[in-house]
C-alpha cells in the first residue's frame, strides 16, 4: 500500500487529500475569500490522518500542487510539503495546478481551458486535449473579445478565471463549466500515484513553486 498525502493551496481553496494506491480515501477542503491556508492546512492534515488511523510514518510520499497561482498560497503549501518530506525522509511529488483543474471535467472532444484568476483581465491558463494531454504551454494572458479567434474547436472553460469572461467570450464555441471553480486535492490522487510509481520526484531542498509571475496575490 502506498499512502500519499496530497496538498493543494494554489488558490483560495485550502485542500488536502489522503490517497492509497491512487484512490482518494478522504479529503478536507475549504475555500474562503480571505486565505485561511496558514490556519487550516496543518489542522486538515492532522485530522485526515487521525480520522483514518494513519500515522505520519505510514506515508510513502507527499504531493503538492506546484502552481501557477497565489504566491502566498503556493509558499504555504510547498513549505509544508517540503517540511514533511524532510522530516519523514520521503519523496516530494509536484503536480501542475492547471492540470488538476482540467481533470475535474470530462469531455468527448474539444479543448479544455483551465483558468486561474490572476486579477483584472488576466488569467493563468493552458490548453489540454480531451484526453488531458497538454497541447499549449502554461502562460499568463489577458482575455478580451478577440481571444482564441483562431480556434474553431469547442473550448471548455473551467476554473475561477472563467466566470468573469462570460460577457466577453460570447461565441457558441465557448462552454463554461461553472460548477468547477478551484483545483482540488481530490484530483491529485491518481496523478501523484502515477508519478510515485515512475519515481518522478523533485528535489526537496531545491524545489520552488511555479509562480509564473513573482509575488502574485489573488484577491
Amino acid at each position: 500500500m502506498a499512502f500519499i498525502l496530497n496538498i493543494e493551496t494554489a488558490t483560495k481553496n485550502c485542500s488536502v487529500s489522503l490517497a492509497n494506491d491512487g484512490k482518494t480515501i478522504a479529503c478536507k477542503e475549504i475555500a474562503t475569500e480571505h486565505f485561511s491556508h496558514a490556519e487550516r492546512l496543518h489542522v486538515f492534515i492532522t485530522e485526515l490522518l487521525d480520522e483514518n488511523n494513519i500515522q505520519f510514518a505510514h506515508l510513502k510520499a507527499v504531493a503538492v500542487s506546484q502552481g501557477p497561482g497565489s504566491y502566498t498560497g503556493l509558499r504555504i503549501g510547498v513549505s509544508s510539503a517540503k517540511g514533511l518530506c524532510y522530516a519523514l525522509n520521503i519523496p516530494l511529488i509536484a503536480i501542475d495546478t492547471l492540470q488538476l483543474l482540467a481533470y475535474q471535467i470530462v469531455v468527448e472532444s474539444g479543448i479544455i481551458l483551465p483558468m486561474i484568476d490572476a486579477r483584472r483581465s488576466e488569467v493563468f491558463s493552458a490548453f489540454y486535449a480531451s484526453n488531458y494531454q497538454q497541447i499549449r504551454a502554461t502562460q499568463a494572458e489577458i482575455i478580451d473579445e478577440n481571444s482564441y479567434q483562431e480556434i474553431k474547436e469547442t473550448i471548455h472553460l473551467v476554473g475561477d478565471g472563467n466566470a468573469k469572461f462570460k460577457e466577453t467570450l460570447t461565441d457558441p464555441k465557448f462552454v463554461f463549466h461553472d460548477t468547477v471553480v478551484y483545483p482540488s486535492a481530490q484530483e491529485m490522487s491518481k496523478l501523484s500515484f502515477e508519478k510515485f510509481q515512475n519515481s518522478e520526484f523533485v528535489d526537496v531542498a531545491y524545489f520552488e513553486p511555479f509562480y509564473l509571475k513573482d509575488f502574485l496575490f489573488v484577491k
